[in-house]
């Protein structure tokens, strides 16, 4: 049963990150992600292109370049 809460918990979190994303105007329902990344061949992250990539909830910086963690958004990089 811990193990259906938790994967429940990570889809409510999955919702309520893309609804902020869409406040944010990085995703658009029915078209998906409206912002840039690119795959750096990293498993847990993508490089973040936006240049206000800094007021986004999701990135965070290592020296020079911002970096995606929404899971939703590093899946799609790769995928694409």
């Amino acid at each position: 049963m811990e193990a259906a809460q938790a994967h429940m918990d990570d889809i409510d979190n999955a919702s309520d990150g893309l609804k902020l994303l869409v406040e944010l105007k990085r995703y658009k329902p029915g078209f998906g992600f409206t912002c840039k990344a690119r795959d750096i061949g990293l498993d847990s992250y993508v490089e973040c292109l936006e240049k206000d990539a800094f007021r986004c909830p999701f990135s965070v910086s290592y020296g020079y370049f911002y970096y995606c963690i929404f899971l939703a958004r590093i899946h799609a990089a790769k995928a694409l």
